[in-house]
Parts: structure tokens; C-alpha cells; sequence
């Protein structure tokens, strides 16, 4: 009898995803090369549909704010892995790399996910740009778990709460892109929104392009 195809491993604490990233398990034909924020939601759409094809590998989180540092950091993942599979993709969208990361992709012979970053292609990339939200700050559920650690820390918003008016002034609302119905997230997403004094809205996005992205992988 044949046993059925190893799951996923679990995605470690956000604290690992932010700081360290996650480790390919080694199998697998295709290898997901991606952001440390969107592991939980790789692995939950990898269980889900049964893609035992697909690994998993992340890049630590925190790289999103040094964006200079993506680029690099993605081609060598790709240096130390290429040889393990069949293919790979790289779940990034731009990131503010202001164009790197596509061309470094391009020159490697990768496709990546499309868009400027991940706030757009859980929206959908469409809807996204036709809203033109030039004013919104956005949260992800990932986000809203690691506000103090990517926003008010990093700003030193801790120490100098003074410079809230010179980061957030122009402003309005803060966008809670939400993956899951998750009233606890929810909660702290509001909470920080009165922290930054902006209007709050929440909406419901699920793994928007995300899902349709990966599908492709597997057909």
C-alpha cells in the first residue's frame, strides 16, 4: 500500500518568519521561493489543495524593510537551491526593489509574482490599482501580527512618539487587507489605526492573486 504524500511542515512563529525565514524540507519538483510573510499562507494553500509537488522556502521577513537587500538575497537562495528541483518560483512581488528583483529574475529565467507588492495582489492586482488609495497604509494579517516589529519599532516610534505626525500625516486611513476571518486580528488592527489616529477599514481579501498564482504552478 502506498502511504499518502508527506504534509507540509508548519509554519514556524512569525518571530522565525520576521528574523530567520524558513528552510525547504526537500521535497517536492517545484520550490516556492518567498517572502517570510506570506508562509502561513503558502502552506495553508499547499495543504488545502494537496500540492505535495510544491516546497517551500522563505526568505526572512524583515528583509521588506531594507528592500535594497531583497534582490540579492533572493539570487543567492536561488544559487543554493536551483539544483534541488525541477522549478522555481519566486513569491515576491516587486517590493521596492524599483524593478531589480523582475530584471534579476528575468536574467535567471524565474517567473515572480506580478504587481508592485503584496497589499496588491491580495486585493487583486485590478481592483488594487483601480482604487488609487494614495492615502491608505496597509496591513496584511502578518502585519497586524507584527505591527511593533515592522512599523513602530523600526520608525522608533517607541522612543520618539513625536514623530508620528512626520511619518504618518499624509495619511488618512489604514487598510486591514484581511486573509482570514479572524476577530482577534481584527481588534489589533483597529487598535493600531487609532495608535496612527487614521480612519480604520477592514476588507476581506482571502489569498486574493495569491491562490490564482499558484494554481498555475500546479496545472
Amino acid at each position: 500500500m502506498t502511504p499518502p504524500p508527506a504534509s507540509p511542515p508548519a509554519a514556524p512563529d512569525d518571530r522565525t518568519l520576521t528574523e530567520t525565514g524558513l528552510a525547504a524540507s526537500g521535497k517536492g519538483r517545484v520550490l516556492i521561493l518567498a517572502c517570510g510573510a506570506l508562509a502561513h499562507e503558502i502552506l495553508a494553500l499547499i495543504r488545502m489543495n494537496g500540492w505535495d509537488h510544491l516546497d517551500l522556502t522563505c526568505l526572512p521577513a524583515i528583509l521588506h524593510n531594507r528592500p535594497e537587500k531583497i534582490t540579492a538575497a533572493v539570487e543567492a537562495a536561488v544559487a543554493r537551491h536551483r539544483a534541488g528541483y525541477e522549478r522555481i518560483f519566486v513569491a515576491y512581488a516587486d517590493c521596492g526593489t524599483g524593478g531589480k528583483l523582475a530584471a534579476a529574475c528575468k536574467r535567471l529565467g524565474l517567473e515572480m509574482i506580478a504587481g508592485p507588492h503584496c497589499y496588491a495582489f491580495y486585493d487583486g492586482l485590478a481592483a488594487f490599482e483601480a482604487r488609487g488609495e494614495v492615502t491608505s497604509f496597509y496591513l496584511t494579517d502578518f502585519l497586524a501580527r507584527q505591527f511593533e516589529t515592522f512599523v513602530w519599532k523600526p520608525l522608533g516610534l517607541d522612543r520618539h512618539p513625536e514623530l508620528l505626525e512626520m511619518y504618518f500625516g499624509n495619511y488618512e486611513t489604514l487598510v486591514y487587507l484581511a486573509q482570514t476571518e479572524d476577530p482577534a486580528l481584527d481588534a489589533k488592527a483597529r487598535s493600531y489605526a487609532e495608535r496612527l489616529g487614521l480612519a480604520y477599514e477592514r476588507r476581506f481579501t482571502g489569498m486574493g492573486d495569491l491562490a490564482t498564482t499558484l494554481e498555475r504552478l500546479s496545472s
